[in-house]
């Protein structure tokens, strides 16, 4: 068992099969050696959060882990690519979602990060400029010749 620390002070008790997950927390152990009772600190991470992350963990301790990554092979992912329980899991509000995504990468969890990435990008899909700043709470601080500007030099990439 492996005793986590949150910044806000909140101790959690999990399996080191789950906490090792995270790379960082893997490597926090390897560190420290298997003697060691005092709990990682986790200082980036909330414990609402880090309740959310291990939650995951939890239900994800049994997946095989994922292929090494081959940037020869050009694999298109799929942000639809969502298992239902993932789904279910990561439907929170926007600050959470974020959260998770910063504790996912401070953690060093590919999965949990992918999982919050595409779903932010399924949030953006589709959406026009104006949609996705109302979506996040953007202030546009462009005058209209800047983003006219900007329009001129990016519509190399607009769907025609």
């Amino acid at each position: 068992m492996v005793k986590l620390s949150s910044s806000d002070g909140r101790e959690f008790v999990v399996a080191k099969e789950v906490a090792c997950q995270s790379v960082l927390i893997k490597n926090m152990l390897e560190d420290l050696g298997e003697d060691s009772d005092a709990p990682i600190p986790l200082p980036n991470v909330s414990g609402p959060v880090l309740e959310k992350v291990i939650e995951y963990a939890t239900h994800h301790k049994d997946d095989a882990p994922p292929p090494p990554e081959d940037d020869s092979k050009n694999i298109t992912k799929s942000s639809e690519d969502i298992e239902e329980w993932d789904k279910e899991f990561i439907n929170v509000d926007q600050g959470t979602l974020f959260e998770i995504i910063l504790a996912a990468n401070y953690l060093d969890m590919k999965g949990l990060l992918d999982l919050g990435c595409k779903t932010v990008a399924n949030m953006i899909k589709g959406k026009t400029v104006e949609e996705i700043r109302k979506t996040f709470n953007i202030v546009n601080d462009f005058t209209p010749e800047e983003e006219e500007q900007i329009r001129k030099e990016n519509e190399w990439c607009e769907d025609r």
